[in-house]
């Protein structure tokens, strides 16, 4: 009789065990840090592996994510914004790379928007519209990923996380759901909150600074809700018009209050009507499990499967983020630098107050993916040069 085959996807070299195995292993990582951070050489600075493969990674057990959670003795996450972070022609510097404009008018066509045009040359007015924001900000995110990241996400050593919107931008890039259908997906989500706004005057307003409790406090007296806990001194309430006036009127003790350029109280009960719309969609989804660690806005964790990764994103819009949660994962797994994908800005403000000591790159341009590879070969000498040392 032959020998047993090898377990599926075990290289030869792993089965020989002990100290030999361990010093392949070592030997493959340190070929791929090099191959990830050198970039192509008649091309632009950018991580290479193989073509288009961020959107389409096979599935994967989440045991399996957990033990690849620091495998390569560094960790940097991976985030994308949320709604209320675009600005006009923020877009336009990344058309310049080549295939995004294309692939940016693919996304539109699933979404039913020119996102081209949105992102270039439409007017503040009509991308704070929600219906256009939100299929916005996660094209954007996709592309940027796309022009960032030529290669299998899995291999690398990142968490992926995602502030509200965000999170369907950051389950597409863990291969829980296509581009595409993260492009239906969030197209069903705008409409939906659009039509809960709709209903009555609502918006949202940043609470920045004072003490927790009387924060919360404070809100639940003008009648708001916390939609948003940011972590770094901020939340996010949400209500009537009357109701944050109620508070801007009455503020916390050392606190700023700013609103913020959405149009609805999201993240509230407000929303309800929209979660249904979202459960409605859910069946023609084709989900897959995160093929790389994909942390929920629910309560910071890694999710478990494409199924807890869809519910997740469903739920949300009617409760609260909890990016505090998020940071406090981040920072107790290790990350030692935050990437944040465009329009970027907000949370790598958000990660300087709330993880002390973290590194940052906000990728605004493709001026930008330069800094955010150094950020990788800085952790990845650190890295290797520990791994060495233990070895020896």
């Amino acid at each position: 009789m032959g020998s047993a085959a090898p377990p599926r996807g075990l290289r030869p070299a792993d089965r020989s065990g002990g100290r030999t195995a361990r010093k392949h292993r070592q030997a493959r990582r340190r070929k791929a840090r090099r191959t990830l951070l050198t970039g192509p050489a008649d091309g632009p600075t950018r991580c290479r592996l193989p073509t288009n493969r961020v959107l389409e990674l096979g599935a994967c057990t989440h045991a399996a994510d957990a033990r690849r959670f620091g495998k390569l003795g560094f960790v940097l996450a991976i985030v994308c914004p949320g709604q209320g972070s675009q600005t006009p022609g923020f877009l336009a510097p990344w058309l310049e790379v080549p295939s995004v404009a294309e692939r940016l008018g693919a996304l539109g066509e699933v979404a039913g928007l020119d996102l081209v045009a949105h992102g270039t040359t439409s007017d503040e007015e009509t991308i704070k519209d929600t219906a256009v924001a939100q299929p916005l900000i996660v094209a954007a995110g996709i592309v940027t990923a796309e022009a960032l990241f030529d290669v299998e996400l899995s291999e690398l050593p990142i968490v992926l996380a995602g502030h509200s919107v965000g999170e369907i931008t950051a389950s597409a890039l863990a291969g829980v759901v296509s581009a595409e259908d993260a492009m239906r997906f969030v197209s069903v989500r705008a409409q939906g909150m659009a039509r809960a706004a709709a209903v009555a005057p609502t918006g949202m307003s940043a609470v920045l600074g004072g003490d927790r409790e009387e924060v919360l406090a404070a809100i639940a007296a003008a009648g708001a809700e916390p939609a948003n806990v940011n972590g770094g001194g901020q939340i996010v309430a949400a209500g009537t018009f009357e109701q944050l006036e109620a508070l801007a009127a009455n503020p916390p003790a050392k606190t700023r209050i700013v609103p913020l350029k959405v149009a609805g109280a999201f993240h509230t009960h407000h929303m309800a009507s929209a979660v249904s719309d979202l459960e409605a969609l859910r069946p023609s989804l084709s989900v897959s499990d995160p093929a790389v660690p994909l942390l929920s806005n629910y309560d910071g964790a890694p999710v478990a499967s494409g199924d807890a990764a869809v519910a997740s994103l469903i739920a949300q819009v009617s409760r609260p983020v909890r990016w505090d949660l998020c940071m406090e994962t981040l920072a107790s797994r290790g990350v030692t630098g935050v990437i944040e994908l465009a329009p970027a800005g907000t949370l790598v403000g958000l990660a300087k107050r709330g993880m002390p000591g973290v590194k940052t790159v906000a990728v605004k341009t493709p001026a930008d993916v330069a800094a955010a590879l150094e950020l990788f070969a800085a952790d990845a000498e650190s890295s290797e040069a520990r791994s060495e040392e233990e070895t020896v």
